[in-house]
C-alpha cells in the first residue's frame, strides 16, 4: 500500500471515529432525539449493568490494548522498507544483508578528509535513502590553503566514499570556513 493510500486510510478512520465519538456526545447531552434510550441494546446494557464496579476497567484496559495495537499498525505503516535509523543497509548479491552503523560511515569520510592538506577539522552527516544518500560536509580549514587543491581532495574522498558505499551521493553540500585563529 502506498504512503497516499496510508494517508487516506487513516484519515477516513479517524474521521469516522470523530463522528461516531460527535454523535454518542451529542445524543447523551440530549442535543439529538431518543437521548433518554441507551445507544446500545439491551444485551450490552445488560452485560455493562451486571459486571458494574468491573466493566469500566475492563473497557479502559481494551482501549489501552487496541491504542497499542493501532500504534504498532501506524509505526508498520510508516517504516520505509530498507532504511533504518542510524544504520545503512545494501542489499548485497542476494545472499543477505550488509549493515553498517552511519556513524562508521561517517567517520571513515572524516578521517580520509582530515588527510587533506590544510584540512584542520571535518565533520559528515548522511541522511536520506540508502541507494542515494544526502551528503554534508563542513571543514575548516587554514588560511593558506588553496580551495582549488580542497575542492580536488574533497572530490577525491567523497568518490573513494561512494566507491565503498556502492552509491553515488544524491545530494553532497561541502561549507568550507577559514580558521582565522590559526594563523
Amino acid at each position: 500500500m502506498s504512503n497516499a493510500a496510508h494517508r487516506l486510510l487513516w484519515t477516513l478512520l479517524a474521521l469516522l471515529l470523530v463522528a461516531a465519538g460527535g454523535a454518542a456526545s451529542a445524543v447523551g447531552l440530549g442535543w439529538l432525539p431518543g437521548g433518554g434510550a441507551p445507544l446500545l441494546g439491551a444485551g450490552p446494557v445488560t452485560w455493562w449493568r451486571a459486571g458494574q464496579p468491573w466493566s469500566a476497567l475492563a473497557v479502559a484496559v481494551g482501549a489501552v490494548l487496541l491504542g497499542l495495537l493501532g500504534q504498532r499498525l501506524l509505526a508498520a505503516g510508516l517504516r520505509v522498507p530498507g532504511q533504518l535509523a542510524g544504520t545503512l543497509t545494501h542489499p548485497g548479491d542476494g545472499g543477505g544483508r550488509t549493515r553498517v552503523a552511519s556513524a562508521v560511515l561517517t567517520g571513515a569520510l572524516e578521517r580520509d578528509l582530515l588527510r587533506a592538506p590544510g584540512v584542520h577539522r571535518a565533520r559528515v552527516l548522511l541522511t536520506g535513502p540508502v541507494a542515494r544518500p544526502d551528503v554534508w560536509v563542513e571543514l575548516h580549514l587554514d588560511p593558506s590553503v588553496g580551495l582549488g587543491e580542497t575542492r580536488a581532495e574533497v572530490d577525491a574522498a567523497v568518490r573513494r566514499f561512494a566507491a565503498t558505499l556502492g552509491c553515488r551521493p544524491a545530494h553532497l553540500d561541502v561549507t568550507a570556513m577559514v580558521d582565522e585563529a590559526a594563523r
